[in-house]
């Protein structure tokens, strides 16, 4: 993995499926046909993807539990699954298969559209030749089988003999008559013989989990025991079996008697990845509560609550909203809390609840300007955030197709930029360590941290940089969504209709 500055590897552009020429021209409201292009070659392959719009903007990424899949799920509802291309010495991917997942419906009740968008997919993990998986729109969830189905053909029968040449390569030649000694007895009658024809990847929903949630489903997260998994909405969490699809068991439940009363609403919820019974969620006040199942039916009492108090000097009319966790994951050895507001990620220790045990700024150079990321919306964007296999580094995204990786170490102040648009294509090293800069790191002092090293690829002196001044950055070139090779340092980003692959050298 990704280690100090003196020994980081340079991250490298691997791949990425998308249309290669029109990266740059795409943004949230409009796209281009999606293609599938490498950094090797210019090969492209036909179109997955019969739809115009925003449908096949991505809308999710995930890798499975041994890196060697990879998910995506779009605004088209549907689910396209790569498979590690074993040719190749380097991270490489390609196509395995695609499935709508979700068609748009209308609630009659409600007088609402529920869109197809693909929020969330989760692997489970894989017990046979079979892979599974939950993908989950605004309001069902659904498990997936994926496996290869074996197509068999008649290549002999009672009359094959009998068939002209015509007939068999479809001329539509006339057959022989039957000679009327062929069936005598039994003996002369066979089985048909089956031959095999070709091998297909198929997709079939095993199950449905429908009509459990009042409002958008934000969160999946299947646990550490394989058997259930737990699905969140803004107000409630419900834990399901994954054999039972028509009942689910309400564990935490926020809604007020009197709704006028509402002052927070959850953002993000995940199981803990060894301990069955601990979860977590977070909410739109900026706490993260951890819950034990043990304790009670419905975990209303937290067992934990990590929060960093707000400097009242500092409050303003966004406070609460900057404030708002839009993401947040447990480290794979379950250690370790990130979480991920407007400006800021935090790396919480799951034994110290006080006080994060290392705050990274992100969108500092955006505190002066957020009267006008409220106006355009942007202050709503939800940044995922993901650590790396060994919890040593952490990623999350930007705006201007910006997504930066930092060590989860408190005391080391450095960042790798790097940028999943036209420009990736043209670097062969795009990414190293840099300094963060002392004016927008509240970390750093004396302005020892702060400046940038010249002669490294990408950026002002030739080194990739993060995008500070406000005026030149594009709110609607945005990086929400990613993921982490579990094992090595590879990570996928979504951009848009594209899939970005970058691997460390």
């Amino acid at each position: 993995m990704v280690d100090s500055e003196a020994n980081s590897p340079t991250w490298k552009f691997t791949q990425c499926f998308g249309d290669k020429g029109d990266v740059e021209d795409i943004t949230e409201g409009m796209s281009s046909p999606l293609a599938f292009s490498k950094a090797s070659s210019s090969t492209s392959y036909s179109n997955r993807y019969a739809c115009s719009g925003t449908a096949d903007i991505i809308s999710t990424v995930e890798f499975d539990h041994t890196g060697n899949y990879l998910a995506t799920g779009d605004k088209g509802g549907r689910v396209v699954l790569f498979e590690r291309n074993e040719t190749k010495k380097t991270c490489e991917y390609k196509f395995h298969t695609e499935f709508q997942s979700h068609e748009p419906e209308f609630d009659y009740l409600k007088s609402l559209e529920i869109e197809e968008k693909i929020n969330k997919i989760k692997w489970c993990r894989r017990q046979n030749a079979s892979h599974y998986l939950l993908s989950t729109n605004d309001k069902t969830i659904k498990l997936w089988k994926v496996f290869e189905k074996s197509l068999k053909v008649v290549a002999e029968n009672n009359l094959s003999h009998d068939v002209t040449p015509g007939s068999i390569a479809g001329g539509g030649g006339a057959p022989k008559p039957l000679p009327a000694h062929q069936f005598k007895n039994a003996a002369d009658l066979k089985l048909p013989r089956l031959t095999h024809h070709d091998t297909v990847v198929a997709a079939v929903p095993r199950r449905t989990y429908a009509n459990a949630h009042a409002y958008h489903i934000n969160s999946i997260s299947v646990n550490s025991d394989g058997e259930t998994f737990i699905s969140s909405d803004d107000l409630r969490i419900n834990l399901w079996n994954l054999n039972i699809q028509d009942q689910s068991f309400n564990i935490v439940d926020i809604k007020p008697a009197n709704m006028e009363e509402l002052t927070e609403v959850i953002t993000a919820a995940e199981f803990h990845p060894m301990s069955c019974n601990w979860f977590m969620y977070a909410s739109s006040k900026g706490t993260i509560k951890l819950a034990d199942m043990r304790e009670s039916a419905l975990c209303d009492q937290h067992a934990k609550l990590f929060e960093q108090e707000e400097d009242p000097s500092s409050r303003s009319f966004f406070s609460e909203i900057i404030s708002s966790i839009s993401d947040v994951r447990f480290s794979h050895d379950g250690r370790y809390i990130l979480s991920r507001d407007y400006l800021t990620v935090k790396i919480w220790d799951i034994n110290m609840e006080r006080q994060p045990v290392k705050t990274i700024p992100i969108h500092e150079h955006l505190r002066p300007r957020l009267c006008d990321t409220y106006e355009n919306d942007s202050i709503f964007d939800k940044f995922e955030v993901v650590f790396s296999g060994d919890a040593k580094n952490v990623m999350t995204g930007s705006y201007n197709n910006n997504f930066m990786i930092y060590p989860s170490d408190p005391d080391k102040e450095v960042e790798v930029v790097l940028q999943a648009d036209k420009s990736a294509f043209k670097a062969k090293k795009v990414g190293v360590p840099t300094p963060i800069n002392s004016s927008t790191s509240p970390t750093a002092t004396n302005g020892k941290k702060g400046g940038s090293r010249a002669g490294s690829p990408g950026g002002q002196g030739q080194r990739m940089r993060k995008e500070t001044d406000a005026d030149q950055i594009d709110f609607n070139k945005k990086i929400l969504h990613m993921s982490w090779h579990p094992f090595e340092d590879s990570i996928a980003i979504a951009a848009t209709n594209n899939l970005f692959v970058f691997s460390a050298l």
